[in-house]
């Protein structure tokens, strides 16, 4: 009897929907509080508006370059321990193999087991590398492009996300009657976009969705009554 092949569809894009994560939550919940702040302090939406572009893309800048560097620094201390790891390799190999002996055996391998895995790592220098990295320090190898793509997508996230609650007084004269549409809209977009976060990150998604959407009313509640006090 024919048997249909078993094909395993695994998530890979883990990063990219991180970044995709960090940008759109600030985008939607910063400027969503931003605009709901001054719309408790002034009546006009001009104001507002140009205050919200200049943190859309202050934001962004900042929110793009942090990206950057994490993936930078996470690059270079992947190179810096590959560097060590091929220099332990050459100059102590029997410590070296003891530790990846320690390794099967941590997966309940016998020494004896481990050996001739250990004896035909030991004849291939930079997979033997390659297998520290992975399984003793828990290192996956970045991508070549990883910072730059990372600094790109968190931005135009938060570019994305920040827009949305920003509509409203870009097309409305007045601050009130777009809040109000603001709100609305972007409690909507909250709550989609944490229904979709907990879809790809494994969390129960409507709790997820009432989480993002929770936080983000909260902090623009507290920016409105703020604003209002001052005012």
């Amino acid at each position: 009897m024919p048997q249909t092949p078993h094909v395993e569809r695994h998530f890979t894009g883990s990063d990219t929907v991180r970044d995709i994560v960090i940008g759109m939550s600030d985008g939607l919940t910063v400027p969503f509080a931003l605009a709901a702040g001054l719309s408790g302090a002034v009546a006009s939406t001009g104001i507002i508006v140009t205050a919200g572009l200049a943190e859309i893309a202050a934001g962004s800048i900042a929110m793009g370059l942090g990206g950057y560097l994490a993936a930078k620094s996470d690059a270079e201390h992947y190179a810096s321990e590959q560097r060590r790891e091929q220099v332990e390799v050459r100059t102590v190999p029997e410590v070296e193999a003891d530790e990846v002996s320690g390794v099967f055996q941590g997966y309940g391998l016998s020494a004896e087991a481990s050996a001739s895995v250990v004896e035909a790592l030991r004849k291939k220098p930079d997979t033997w590398v390659d297998f520290m990295m992975r399984f003793e320090l828990g290192l996956e190898k970045p991508e070549p492009k990883r910072a730059l793509t990372s600094a790109l997508t968190i931005a135009g996230a938060y570019i994305g996300g920040g827009i949305t609650p920003l509509a409203p007084y870009i097309v409305s004269a007045r601050a009130h009657t777009a809040l109000s549409f603001s709100v609305i809209v972007t409690l909507i977009a909250l709550t989609v976009f944490g229904y979709i976060k907990g879809r790809f990150t494994g969390a129960i998604p409507m709790r997820s969705a009432f989480q993002t959407a929770l936080v983000g009313g909260l902090a623009a509640t507290a920016a409105f009554v703020l604003a209002k006090l001052i005012s």
